[in-house]
C-alpha cells in the first residue's frame, strides 16, 4: 500500500514516523511525507520521499519559540493555537491535498497537531490514522479547565468551518475532532506510564515509543565520564535552553553539594553556564541515544521525547515541565512512581539535590523506570504499529 504522512516540521513529532515507515518500507510498502519542505528534509532520511506542503508558514514555524518561549500557562496555550498550530493547517492543506492527488495514498498517518491531514484525508475520501507523538492530549487535559477546553474545540470548529467541514466558525461543537483519528490512534506510549488502558477505546493502539535510525550525533568525550560517580544527564530539549538561566544556575549548585558522588552532563548554551564545577561535564551537544546506556537517572523539561528515550532505558527522572504538555506529562511519570517533579520557576538547590538523591538512592523510582522499561519493549514499537495500520486497508 501508499501510505502518506502529514507532519509538522519539528523533530519530536516526525522521528516516531521515520521508524514506522522504515519498518513499512521493509514490508514493501511505499512512503511519503508532506509538510514544509524544507525543515522536513533536515528531519528525515536523505533518501525520504518529500511534498511539500505549508512552505512559507513552515519556513518560522521553528522559529516561533523565541516569541513562545517565555510564555506559560493559558498564554503558551492560546500561542500554540493561535499562532502555530491553526495557522500552519491553514497553510498546509492546499499542499496536502495536491500530495494526496500526485501519491495516491491508500492511507495517510497525520501527526495529532498537523490537522491538514485529516482535513484533506476526509474530504477526499481516504482512511486516516493519527500519530499520536505526545500522549498529553489522551489524558482529558482540560477535565478540571472546561472553558480552556471549550476554547480549543472553538479553534478546531473554526477551522473545519473554514474548509466546509465541520462547526460554524467559532463554535465548539462538532461532529468530529481532526486530532483523534475514529479508526485508528497510534499512541508511541504505553498505558504503564499513561495511565489505565481500559479508560481508552480499542481502537487506540499502545504501541510503544518507535525509535528508529537517527542522524549521527555530535562527537562526545567520552573517556571523561566518571566511573566512580553516579552520571546524571541534564537536558531541557532544544527549544527550551534559553529560558533554562535561572534553572542551570540551580542545577551547579546542586552539583557542588553532589560533588564527591554525582556527575552531571550538562547540556546547554555555554553563554548561560560560565563556570562549573569539576563535577559537571558542559557540552552544548550530546548523542543522546548513545549516552543513554551510560547513565544512572535523567533530569529533564518533561518532554515526551526524552522521557520515554529515558525510560526506554530503565532510568529513572527529575521532571521540571515548562509549558504546553510537559506538566502532564511530568504527572505521568510521578504517578507512575518513576521520577521527581520539581519546579522549573522556582527549583533551588537543596531542592534539585533532594530529588536526585531520591531518584539514585531510593529503589521506588528506578523499579517503575524499569516495569515501564519492561513495558515499551512488550508493546512493539515500530515493529508493531505497521501490524495496525495494514488491518485499515
Amino acid at each position: 500500500m501508499k501510505v502518506l504522512f502529514v507532519v509538522p516540521p519539528l523533530a519530536g513529532h516526525v522521528n516516531p514516523t521515520v521508524a514506522v515507515a522504515a519498518e513499512l518500507a521493509s514490508r514493501g510498502h511505499e512512503i511519503a511525507w508532506t509538510g514544509p519542505a524544507g525543515p522536513l528534509a533536515r528531519l528525515l532520511p536523505a533518501h525520504a520521499g518529500i511534498l511539500p506542503a505549508g512552505e512559507r508558514a513552515g519556513g518560522g514555524y521553528a522559529d516561533l519559540h523565541t516569541r513562545w518561549r517565555d510564555l506559560r500557562g493559558v498564554g503558551a496555550l492560546r500561542f500554540l493555537w493561535e499562532e502555530a498550530l491553526i495557522p500552519l493547517a491553514r497553510a498546509m492543506v492546499p499542499g496536502v491535498t495536491e500530495a494526496a492527488r500526485t501519491f495516491g495514498p491508500d492511507l495517510v498517518v497525520a501527526d495529532q497537531q498537523a490537522l491538514a491531514g485529516p482535513v484533506v484525508a476526509r474530504r477526499l475520501g481516504i482512511p486516516w490514522a493519527t500519530s499520536a507523538s505526545t500522549s498529553a492530549e489522551l489524558t482529558r487535559p482540560f477535565a478540571d479547565f472546561p472553558r480552556v477546553g471549550e476554547w480549543v474545540a472553538g479553534q478546531i470548529g473554526g477551522l473545519l468551518a473554514e474548509f466546509g467541514d465541520g462547526a460554524v466558525a467559532g463554535s465548539a461543537a462538532s461532529d468530529w475532532d481532526p486530532r483523534f483519528s475514529e479508526r485508528l490512534v497510534l499512541v508511541f506510549s504505553t498505558p504503564e506510564l499513561v495511565g489505565r488502558a481500559e479508560d481508552f477505546p480499542p481502537h487506540y493502539a499502545f504501541v510503544g515509543p518507535a525509535f528508529g535510525a537517527r542522524p549521527a550525533g555530535p562527537g562526545f568525550p567520552w573517556q571523561a565520564l566518571d566511573p566512580a560517580r553516579q552520571r546524571v544527564l541534564v537536558s531541557l530539549g532544544t527549544l527550551n535552553q534559553e529560558a533554562g538561566s535561572r534553572f542551570y544556575g540551580a542545577v551547579l549548585a546542586a552539583a557542588e553539594r553532589l560533588a564527591d558522588r554525582v556527575q552531571l552532563v550538562l547540556v546547554a548554551p555555554a553563554s548561560l553556564i560560565g563556570s562549573a564545577p569539576g563535577n559537571v561535564l558542559h557540552l552544548e551537544r550530546v548523542p543522546q541515544p548513545a549516552l543513554l546506556p551510560h547513565l544512572d537517572a535523567v533530569v529533564c523539561h518533561a518532554g515526551h521525547n526524552t522521557v520515554c528515550e529515558a525510560l526506554a532505558h530503565g532510568l529513572p527522572l527529575v521532571v521540571a515541565p515548562i509549558r504546553d504538555d510537559q506538566p502532564i506529562v511530568a504527572r505521568q511519570v510521578v504517578e507512575a512512581g518513576a521520577g521527581v517533579r520539581v519546579r522549573f520557576g522556582r527549583a533551588r538547590a537543596e531542592e534539585l539535590r533532594d530529588a536526585l538523591t531520591a531518584v539514585l538512592d531510593e529503589t521506588g523510582p528506578r523499579r517503575a523506570a524499569r516495569r515501564i522499561q519492561a513495558s515499551f519493549a512488550a508493546a512493539g514499537g515500530a515493529a508493531a504499529a505497521p501490524d495496525r495500520l495494514e488491518k485499515l486497508i
